[in-house]
């Protein structure tokens, strides 16, 4: 019975400049209760700052990012080639959705073409969106 707890991910990062996006976001994950923990930044630099930033000599590893494209400073598409350069330890298995309000077709391709950004997805997140991405990246973790 309380076998779907015991495969939740351990945690989701949500990487958005939008306060209330992000705020919107955890309520729809929590709902849907895939996670032990959500955590929301607002900035490129702030989520490097948390993969990178250890506790007891052990880093966050989100098992899922959820990235905005359009954010000032340093954009999605900035946060990834930054992203791409950190160790494995930092990285974890970690799947990374594009979710943005993009509509430029040229974004979607350059996304898939990078080779660890597994799905693109439009805002907003939705309960059944979320759902199904989950169980489409993580079929044996939650169901």
């Amino acid at each position: 019975m309380g076998e779907e707890r015991s495969h939740k991910l351990n945690c989701i990062l949500l990487i958005d400049d939008d306060k209330a996006t992000n705020f919107l976001n955890e309520m729809i994950l929590e709902e849907v209760g895939c996670a032990e923990k959500v955590t929301a930044v607002e900035s490129g630099q702030e989520a490097l700052d948390y993969l990178c930033e250890s506790v007891n000599g052990n880093y966050p590893q989100p098992d899922l990012i959820f990235l905005d494209i359009n954010m000032p400073g340093m954009n999605g598409w900035e946060f990834m080639e930054k992203y791409e350069l950190l160790p494995d330890n930092q990285k974890g298995q970690i799947v990374v959705v594009m979710l943005t309000t993009s509509l430029n077709p040229d974004d979607e391709v350059k996304a898939k073409s990078l080779g660890f950004v597994e799905g693109f997805e439009k805002k907003p997140l939705n309960y059944d969106m979320a759902k199904g991405i989950i169980s489409k990246y993580f079929p044996d973790r939650f169901k």
